[in-house]
């Protein structure tokens, strides 16, 4: 066969997604299994997802179908698996609950407003191309966020796992309730549920070893052990149906399923809820962003490949606005899902859209098989999965190396189980910045002396050098600006105090990139308080950015030289010999 009959299209339409117009069929074979395999995966998470955000069911399965297709379309990673997850959907019923009763319409309606705002604002900022928006979040409070919600949404499912009728919504008022109804337990789900996720736990922990011993290759073996969830899920649907749990014990299923694919269909909200929705609707699509871009980039380095953030941006964004469109909720990228879609040969997106095609499949004619899921067993499915979450390492290495980011992981965490998801982020958000202006607001600065025999200049406390009495150089290491300008003013007059010969101030500004007008300022206090005392000041080694911004101001006029070029040219000019 030649390369021409092994090429599905190439070369095609310039609307066509690149990897669309050079796709093989090789690629197509790939695909088509990594498809298939992913479709077992996601029809129970997507059930439990939605179950998870305060939805029906079958709303899940909703939000599975057309944000794979746009992604396809606007997306830049060749592996990323689009749908519900974890986190987006507790964010979700977290931000709904001050508005709506869950089950009501009012409720879905406003999830499904909460998907096209989300996906509007990440259009536009794609369309923007403010992708680095994906460093707004640093990991330690991406990670504290993410180890807060999965223990939240593992507490909170104790209620359908064990059939308990606790209530709150944080991790304290859950347990409370929880301790306080427990003797309302229903032996029936908790048997069920706890059974479940036992077989859950075992086949993820101990399933690959056991069938790669058995001879089954290791690759194989992995795949399987991802696909026992479906497995589980339709054992417990079969024990339901022969022991007829749910008329008998009381066991709490899914029930009806509407058959048929979603019809397409959008209502924007009252004004009044739509500005109490955005913020709520941006912090979820930057978290979902954030975590997608973290996922999509691992992958793509395994395989040589590189992902586009804006790319991403306009990708998640059209995920959520067809989300929207179709009846669902905010969707992301999903961990486990993305990693399925990996190990399964995944070679292009065209692998979300034969899955969304299989899942229309399900929709259209299969729904009847989980009309008899107990709700305990997709708990148990969600309880398994949001632990696997659970990030310890990070904070035990921030400990060891820098404390300040261990403090905004354990300040998140504990924030989002103590308060809230929204609040957990903003302690994290407001730690995280507080560290950096704290950090910013003390820079290093360090005395330069020679040493001996060279050109270079070094910091005094580390190295043996050579200084004169009469002339102190001093390096910042951090740009200059209004929350730092008083505290480099300080060490200066304090390194002054400490050498009373100083007649010249020589600051070197290698690593000063940018000073901004409070600062600027403050120099030239600093330089009028010296010439008064009888000191000059002189700069070395500002960056061009830097000198052109201090010239055009007219901030460097009053100086006794212009900026020497190195801190050896500066010391020999101003009397030191080399």
């Amino acid at each position: 066969m030649t390369e021409a009959n092994r090429v599905v299209q190439r070369g095609g339409p310039r609307w066509l997604p690149a990897w669309l117009q050079q796709y093989r069929r090789e690629q197509a074979i790939q695909d088509g299994i990594a498809g298939l395999v992913v479709t077992v995966l996601l029809v129970p998470q997507s059930l439990a997802y939605a179950m998870l955000a305060g939805l029906p069911p079958h709303v899940g399965m909703y939000a599975s179908i057309l944000p794979l297709l746009a992604y396809a379309v606007f997306g830049s990673s060749m592996t990323l698996a689009v749908g519900p997850v974890a986190v987006a959907s507790l964010m979700t019923a977290s931000a709904l609950a001050p508005f709506a009763a869950q089950g009501s319409p009012e409720y879905l309606s406003l999830a499904i407003m909460l998907a096209a705002l989300g996906g509007l604002q990440l259009m536009v900022l794609g369309i923007l191309r403010l992708g680095f928006v994906a460093n707004l979040l640093s990991h330690s409070v991406i990670s504290g966020f993410v180890t807060g919600s999965a223990l939240l949404i593992a507490i909170g499912q104790l209620k359908p796992l064990l059939g308990v009728p606790a209530q709150g919504h944080t991790a304290v008022e859950l347990l409370l309730s929880f301790l306080a109804s427990f003797q309302k337990l229903q032996p029936a789900t908790a048997a069920l549920g706890l059974l479940a996720m036992l077989l859950l736990w075992s086949s993820r922990r101990f399933l690959a070893k056991l069938l790669a011993r058995g001879g089954v290759p290791l690759g194989a073996a992995d795949l399987l052990a991802k696909l026992a969830p479906m497995a589980i899920v339709l054992l417990s649907v079969g024990a339901v149906a022969v022991w007829q749990l749910d008329s008998r014990h009381g066991v709490v299923v899914v029930g009806t399923i509407p058959q048929g694919l979603p019809s397409l269909q959008l209502s924007w909200p009252a004004r009044e809820q739509l500005t109490s929705l955005f913020l709520p609707a941006f912090m979820i699509a930057l978290v979902g962003f954030v975590e997608s871009v973290s996922v999509a980039q691992s992958l793509a380095i395994k395989r040589g490949q590189r992902i586009d953030p804006n790319a991403e941006l306009r990708g998640l964004g059209a995920g959520n606005l067809a989300s929207a469109l179709s009846g669902g909720f905010p969707v992301t990228g999903g961990f486990a899902r993305s990693v399925v879609n990996f190990a399964a040969g995944a070679q292009t997106p065209m692998a979300g859209v034969i899955s969304a095609a299989l899942m229309s499949l399900v929709l259209l004619g299969l729904t009847g098989l989980f009309e008899r899921l107990p709700l305990a067993v997709l708990a148990a499915t969600i309880i398994v999965a949001v632990l696997g979450l659970v990030d310890l390492a990070t904070p035990r290495h921030a400990w060891q190396y820098d404390r300040a980011d261990a403090l905004a992981w354990a300040g998140t965490a504990l924030g989002v189980l103590g308060l809230g998801v929204e609040a957990g982020i903003g302690i994290g958000v407001a730690l995280s910045a507080g560290t950096f202006l704290w950090r910013a607001s003390r820079p290093h600065i360090a005395v330069l002396g020679r040493l001996p025999g060279t050109e270079h200049y070094r910091n005094e406390q580390r190295f043996q050098v050579e200084t004169q009495p009469h002339l102190l150089i001093m390096r910042i290491d951090e740009n200059l600006f209004f929350a730092n300008s008083a505290a480099v003013l300080d060490r200066i007059e304090a390194e002054l105090a400490k050498r009373p010969a100083t007649r010249d101030l020589l600051l070197v500004l290698s690593s000063v990139s940018h000073i901004d007008l409070t600062a600027a300022e403050a120099l030239e206090r600093l330089h009028a308080d010296l010439g008064a005392r009888g000191i000059v000041l002189h700069l070395t080694e500002v960056k061009g950015p830097v000198l052109d911004r201090l010239k055009h101001a007219g901030r460097l006029r009053g100086l006794a030289h212009e900026p020497f070029v190195s801190v050896h040219s500066a010391a020999q000019a101003l009397g030191q010999q080399p």
